[in-house]
């Protein structure tokens, strides 16, 4: 356990923070999961609707350094990809 001041603040910091990240990311997992849900079941117009949302949360997510904006690139790339080869 840290004795200096400033120390325990950054551990409070620390928490908060892997606390939204975590948050964040676990967002981005249900979406996707709905996402991938829908293109198995043939329903093509409600997977657009959630490619479009896991872009967005995917973007948010990387805009606010949770994820790597490659890595968020790369995951709406290959999302786009298995709608468009699935219709």
């Amino acid at each position: 356990m840290a004795n200096i001041k400033s120390a325990k603040k950054r551990i409070k910091v620390i928490n908060a923070k892997t606390a939204v990240n975590k948050k964040r990311k676990s967002e981005v997992k249900t979406y996707i999961k709905r996402f991938n849900d829908a293109v198995d079941a043939n329903n093509f117009d409600e997977a657009k609707e959630l490619l479009r949302l896991v872009e967005k949360k995917l973007y948010k997510a990387a805009a606010k350094n949770t994820i790597h904006k490659n890595a968020a690139s790369r995951r709406v790339s290959r999302l786009s990809k298995k709608l468009n080869a699935a219709m």
